[in-house]
Formats: C-alpha cells, structure tokens, sequence
C-alpha cells in the first residue's frame, strides 16, 4: 500500500515543477513560436507543436552543438560568414575561431539561406528527411527584417562571435572558481569556471540571481580551435533562445537579462 504522505510529497514536488516551468516556458507565443500562436515572422497551421522548429527527440543531428537539433547545420564557414576582425578595429584583441559552436545553430535561420521551418524530422510519423524538408512551404519562408533579426552572412555589424573571451587567457587548466589568471584584455570581468562530467564550463556571472550559474549570466562556450580548450564568446552568450520576456519590460527580446542601465554590456565589459 503506497504512503500518503510520501504521495502528497511526491505530488507538490509535480506541482512546483511545474509551477515553474510554467513561469519560464516563453517561447510558447514569442517570435521564436512558428505556430499560428506565434507573433514572429510566418506561422503555420500545419502543426502547433513550438519546439520541432529547433527541436527533436529523436533522429536529431548529433554534430550539432545544442541539444537534439533539428536541422542540418554547415561545418566551420559554411556557407562563408564576413566576420567582425575583417573590419581591422584596433580595440578587437581577441583571437577568432571558424564560425561554429552555438552560434551556427542560431545562424541556421537568422542568415537567411534556408527556410526557417526546414527540419531533420517533422512533425507526426514517417517525416523523417536527413536533408531536411519544410514543414509550410506555403506560409514559411526564409527569414525577412535585414539586419535584425535576418543577420545573412556579413556578420561585420554585429557584436563578435567566436572569439576567445577576454582576449584569451583562461584554458581548461585553471582551477574550478572565479579566474584569477590574466586575461588578454584587461577591460574585461574575470570568468567562472567549473567542471561537469569531465568537461569545462565557463560563465560570467550578471546582477540577476545568484553566484551559481544559471540561465542569466552570460554563458561562455568551450571550444578548442585554438589548440587548447577555452571560453568562446558566441550568440547565447548574450541571448536565451528560450527567453523572450528579457527579464524586464520593454527589453529587447530573447537577452539574458535586462539591459537597463546596459547591464548586459557591463556584465563582461568593465566600462
């Protein structure tokens, strides 16, 4: 016979679970929903499920560096991205790496060289394309709005991506903990660093909740293009995809926290 009072336990834990889930699930209605009940560009009433857009759980491309992706992403520059150091500008002191890591999944669509519903495995049964096919031909299309949202491939207005935070400096060898080292650029806030399953993880912790690291600090990305495992600077360093309340009233959409008083900004530039 079960115990009731370990069913009731069981059963508020369910209940806070998804009290907060709840709260954080912001992509349901965002730009990011491509379903009619979206307010991006397109929507379809093809399907109503919001995540196999990006999403799948099964049959996802297991090259790509995020969580079950449902597209097919390029290698490296493809297809070929003018970046920032192109542009020369003395106060750029980072090396860059290809474009890739994260990055390249959010450029998937925000370069506007494929339809924006293109997915390895659509939704229902027997949708399985490895090329990917789209899920609306008719009503979603590529991705309209240049320069923002739709980027294309000459990143040079954009904020850098791919590039080694701070600089360079911090690697895989330093200890677990705030960095200590020095940073190439010293305008730069030290990084945290800790390891999970054996692999390095990097962040800078912003004003938003506590000094562990969450959704709301500015996440770095390991890569080792350089030669040595390192933070890279890429798009979700700056941006939740899941995201789209900013934290705060009137934001831009989708940052990882407010960027009143250009919180986001100073939260890695000591300016």
């Amino acid at each position: 016979m079960f115990n009731k009072v370990r069913i009731q336990s069981i059963l508020l834990a369910g209940g806070l679970l998804l009290a907060g889930f709840s709260a954080n699930a912001q992509v349901v209605g965002s730009q990011h929903d491509l379903t009619n009940t979206g307010t991006g560009q397109g929507g379809t009433a093809n399907t109503d499920q919001v995540c196999v857009f990006c999403h799948t759980p099964h049959g996802a491309d297991t090259d790509a560096p995020v969580p079950l992706w449902n597209k097919v992403l390029g290698t490296g520059d493809t297809p070929p991205f003018t970046r920032y150091s192109s542009l020369a500008t003395p106060s750029f002191d980072s090396a860059e790496a290809p474009v890739g890591s994260v990055s390249l999944a959010c450029l998937s669509c925000h370069d506007g060289t494929q339809a924006m519903d293109v997915v390895i495995n659509g939704p229902g049964s027997g949708n399985y394309n490895p090329n990917g096919s789209e899920i609306d031909p008719v009503a979603i299309g590529v991705m309209t709005g240049a320069p923002v949202p739709m980027l294309g491939q000459d990143l040079t207005n954009d904020h850098p991506i791919s590039m080694q935070y701070g600089g360079g400096g911090a690697t895989v060898a330093d200890a677990n903990g705030t960095f200590t080292g020095t940073l190439g650029d010293p305008d730069f806030v030290s990084p945290e660093k800790a390891t999970i399953n054996g692999q390095p993880i990097w962040w800078v912790n912003s004003n938003v909740g506590t000094a562990a690291r969450e959704k709301t600090d500015m996440l770095l990305y390991t890569r080792n293009d350089l030669g040595v495992q390192e933070p890279f600077v890429e798009c979700g360093s700056c941006h939740d995809p899941h995201n789209a309340a900013s934290q705060g009233t009137g934001s831009v959409a989708f940052l990882r926290t407010s960027n009143a008083a250009s919180a986001v900004c100073v939260a890695c530039h000591t300016k």
